[in-house]
């Protein structure tokens, strides 16, 4: 039996996921069979199930890759901002236009929803917890109004979250944006401190 190095393994592996990020984003997950992956990456199904165990731990395996480029795009974005609320604003209308990108839409926002039920609990939790201490430090700051930074990340994440399943889907993506990001305004501007509360 030939013994694979442990470079060969992982490039089997990225192989696989990058094969799969561009078929389930041309055709989605429902019409790309497992022949059609490993016959363009190359492989054979044998190394699909050693890597990821079958199509839908594959699926897995692409969702949680994009779901960690975007959280470093949006990473980025706050770090980038001039002030943090300004960068907190900016974060959460990203996320939204996300939703626009044709990968993001189809195996994240569809397929994923889809076949997985959604994002996966450690990446929200992930969400959640960088928004946490965010909305802390706002708070802390006297720029977001005293409340439960917990219950608040866990309501504006959720908030983003189902906009952004609704933007993705059907034909009316970009209208949907405009009006889920006035909508998103509106929201995070109730969260300020009213200037008759700083008196």
């Amino acid at each position: 039996m030939v013994r694979r190095t442990r470079a060969e393994m992982e490039e089997t592996r990225a192989s696989l996921l990058a094969t799969a990020r561009k078929v389930f984003s041309e055709r989605g997950y429902a019409d790309t069979s497992m022949d059609d992956l490993t016959a363009q990456a190359g492989l054979t199904r044998g190394a699909l199930y050693h890597h990821f165990g079958d199509k839908k731990g594959l699926l897995l395996a692409v969702v949680e890759q994009i779901d960690a480029e975007m959280d470093g795009r949006l990473q980025t974005i706050s770090e980038r901002a001039d002030d943090l609320w300004e960068g907190f604003r900016s974060r959460c209308r990203a996320y939204l236009e996300m939703a626009l990108e044709p990968e993001i839409q189809r195996i994240v926002l569809r397929d994923a929803r889809a076949v997985l039920g959604g994002a996966s609990p450690d990446s929200q939790r992930h969400c959640v917890a960088s928004m946490q201490g965010i909305i802390q430090e706002l708070i802390h700051q006297g720029i977001v109004a005293d409340a439960s930074p917990r219950a608040l990340a866990l309501l504006i994440y959720g908030s983003l979250a189902e906009a952004a399943f609704w933007i993705a889907d059907g034909d009316e993506g970009t209208a949907r944006l405009i009006e889920g990001v006035a909508a998103l305004e509106l929201l995070l501007r109730g969260l300020l401190v009213t200037r008759s509360s700083r008196q």
